[in-house]
Parts: C-alpha cells; sequence; structure tokens
C-alpha cells in the first residue's frame, strides 16, 4: 500500500494533467459531436494504450468527423486513406522516386512518405481492399515501422489507427481474417443516436456554425500518459477475473459453460487479456483512480471481446451475437466479491 500511494504522489502532477486534457477533450469534441461520449472514452483509452482500433457502424454516424476531430483536439498529424480495391502497397506505404540533382546531375532514388506516416491514421473502410493492401498496414500497426525495397523507416510516435468497416453492402468486400482483427484493441460500435439527439444533429448542421477548436494535448503528453497507464496498479484478484473470463470464451472439454460449446468456434486469445488490463488501468485513470477495478474490466468486455469470438452455424441459425455470448459470459463468470 505504502509503495502504491509513494507512485500515486510522484504521479501526481501527471494525473492531474491527464484529467484535465481529458475534460478538455470532451468540452471541445461536443462543440461537434453530440452524444457519443462512450465511444470517445474508448477511443480515448485505445491511444492510452498505445494500441489501435476498429469501429463499426453504418454510414452517416460521423465516425470520419469524430476521428478527424479528435486529431485536432489532440494536436496530432492526421491522414485518412479510404480503401478502395484498386488500392496498393505503396499507396500507404511511400515509394522511391528518382530525383535528379540540379547541381551535379546525379540521379538517385529517394523515397517519398505515404500518408501511413501521421499520428493518427484513419483507415476508412479497409475491408474494400485486398489482403495484400490490408497486411502493408498491419505490419506497420504491428511493428511500427514499414520496409521499402529493403530500407526500414520508422513511424511517428505516437502512433494510432483507427479503421472502420461498413456492416452493410458486403459484396466486393475483403474482410480481415481473425488473426488479423485480433490485433485490434477495441471493436467499437456506433449505433443510431436516439430521437432528441438525432434532432438535435439535423437542426446544428443545418444551420450556421462558427467555433474554434483548442488543441489541448500534445504528441509528448500522449506518450507520457501512456507510460503512467503501465505503472497502474491491478489487483491479482482482478487480473485473475480477467484471465478466467477469456478462457470460458474458448469452446472444449474442459469448459463447463453449455452455451460456449454450442455457439463457439473459437474464443477469445491471449491479446484479450492483455487489452482488458490495460484498458481497465487506462479507464481507471480517466475516472479518477489509480487501480483498476472489476468494473473497469466489465465496461471493456464487448468492445475487446466481440471481434475476437468466432460464433458457429448453430449461433448464426439462431442469431446468437457475439455482444450476447458476452453478455452472458459476464453472467457466468464469477467476479471478485470484493469489486477490486
Amino acid at each position: 500500500m505504502a509503495i502504491v500511494q509513494q507512485a500515486v504522489h510522484e504521479d501526481a502532477a501527471l494525473i492531474e494533467k491527464l484529467h484535465t486534457g481529458y475534460r478538455n477533450i470532451l468540452t471541445e469534441l461536443r462543440k461537434v459531436i453530440i452524444a457519443q461520449d462512450e465511444v470517445v472514452e474508448q477511443a480515448m483509452i485505445s491511444l492510452l494504450v498505445g494500441a489501435h482500433s476498429m469501429i463499426t457502424g453504418v454510414p452517416g454516424l460521423a465516425k470520419t468527423l469524430l476521428i478527424k476531430t479528435l486529431a485536432g483536439i489532440l494536436d496530432l498529424k492526421f491522414k485518412r486513406i479510404q480503401f478502395t480495391p484498386d488500392l496498393m502497397p505503396a499507396d500507404i506505404t511511400g515509394t522511391d522516386i528518382i530525383q535528379e540533382d540540379p547541381a551535379t546531375g546525379r540521379r538517385e532514388l529517394v523515397f517519398v512518405k505515404g500518408p501511413i506516416f501521421a499520428n493518427i491514421l484513419l483507415a476508412d473502410e479497409i475491408n474494400r481492399t485486398p489482403p495484400k493492401t490490408q497486411a502493408a498496414l498491419l505490419e506497420a500497426m504491428e511493428e511500427l515501422q514499414v520496409t521499402v525495397q529493403g530500407k526500414t523507416y520508422t513511424m511517428d510516435r505516437p502512433f494510432f489507427v483507427l479503421a472502420t468497416q461498413n456492416p452493410i453492402e458486403l459484396e466486393g468486400t475483403y474482410p480481415l481474417p481473425e488473426a488479423q482483427l485480433d490485433r485490434f484493441m477495441f471493436n467499437i460500435v456506433i449505433g443510431y443516436l436516439s430521437a432528441e439527439h438525432e434532432w438535435q444533429v439535423a437542426t446544428t448542421t443545418t444551420s450556421p456554425r462558427e467555433f474554434e477548436l483548442a488543441r489541448t494535448v500534445t504528441g509528448e503528453d500522449i506518450l507520457e500518459f501512456q507510460k503512467l497507464v503501465r505503472r497502474v496498479p491491478i489487483p491479482e484478484s482482478v487480473s485473475r477475473y480477467v484471465v478466467a473470463l477469456v478462457r470460458a470464451s474458448r469452446p472444449g472439454p474442459d469448459n463447463n459453460l453449455a452455451f460456449i460449446n454450442e455457439w463457439v468456434n473459437w474464443g477469445a486469445s491471449l491479446r484479450a487479456c492483455q487489452f482488458l488490463i490495460l484498458g481497465g488501468k487506462a479507464r481507471a485513470l480517466l475516472n479518477g483512480r489509480f487501480h483498476a477495478s472489476v468494473e473497469d474490466v466489465r465496461a471493456l468486455a464487448y468492445p475487446v471481446m466481440r471481434h475476437r469470438i468466432l460464433t458457429n452455424f448453430h449461433a448464426e441459425s439462431q442469431k446468437i451475437t457475439t455482444d450476447e455470448i458476452i453478455r452472458r459470459l459476464l453472467e457466468a463468470v464469477p467476479a471478485p466479491k470484493s469489486g477490486m
């Protein structure tokens, strides 16, 4: 306990800086985005962890506007790539071109960086481009570098990818395999707004609007916050609960949950454990605590696990979604009594 108190004291200024920055981010975002605080929180958690996220939602729900606005508030370099069937890997990573020196007349290869060299990258409709191009992006996400013509180029830090997928109009798409989806921390689902909030959006966006967004947090701040997240303690009971929850999602003879064995082909991976713990730590900080709790883990179970559970034909025939399976998992796996 004394060690934890000492750590809190040493990091007090940084924790307060994070709280102030997050409040300012919400204030600025609400000038543009209405009623998406949960989505914003999940995007911020992903950024604080240093991970990437997928955003799923039908067209017209302000996915692109949300990400672009967030990048502007965070004072980070933002780039957007519209993925199409004819997009090539070099269109993302960049390529070597021949350039002539006017003074000497000598020609040499010069690397021209592609749009992937940004702090926040919006990969719009990533499932509309072939696997070879998808792989170019996913390699950069995993290794934080790209290799062109045998030379390696390091990504700028922080580097954060938000990829979108359209759940409708799936003809002519190239869905990401589960192994590649597993690299994304969250699958953030944006749904339709309530009638009142939809009215607010419809009226405000069709009226004259003038506002400026204040840049509240820098890239250096984000890198400091990412280190702070790692220092947040998590009780052993909570970390063991995370492992139990993830392992319970996997079918097999050792699993006594009938609905898992009936509806699931493959359960969540070890990355789910890692992201639930890291996400719980980041969420605790955003909520003013220097320890992760069971509530933090349970709140992030859906975005962390929904794209990591592969259902089978029986589930599809009964219209059982992964969210329904996660709901049942949260009911079936006993949480620590202390809640911490």
